[in-house]
């Protein structure tokens, strides 16, 4: 009874992939907003007690340091040579 994926009952709409107009003025406009009162900003950052500015400052590099993500390795240590498995120990305890 819906419609298909990708079909539309407004065929006059915006295509896939083209921004929508009102979100990026809204961006354009906040960000000359930020950028035109960075001053006011840090004065404002500075007068918070350290644990309140380690706040704003935590989710303010959300958007702007990328998240980490967890890295994991599998090593079959059945398939490595007698020196492999050497050199492995070694980088593992070299900083103990």
């Amino acid at each position: 009874m819906g419609l298909k994926k990708g079909q539309t009952n407004n065929p006059a709409g915006r295509r896939a992939g083209v921004p929508n107009r009102i979100t990026g003025s809204v961006k354009t406009w906040l960000s000359g907003l930020i950028d035109d009162n960075r001053m006011q900003i840090e004065k404002d950052l500075k007068k918070l007690e350290p644990k309140d500015r380690l706040l704003i400052l935590e989710r303010l590099m959300q958007y702007t340091v990328p998240k980490q993500q967890a890295v994991t390795a599998q090593i079959d240590l059945n398939q490595l040579t007698e020196t492999q498995l050497d050199i492995i120990i070694s980088e593992i305890t070299k900083d103990l």
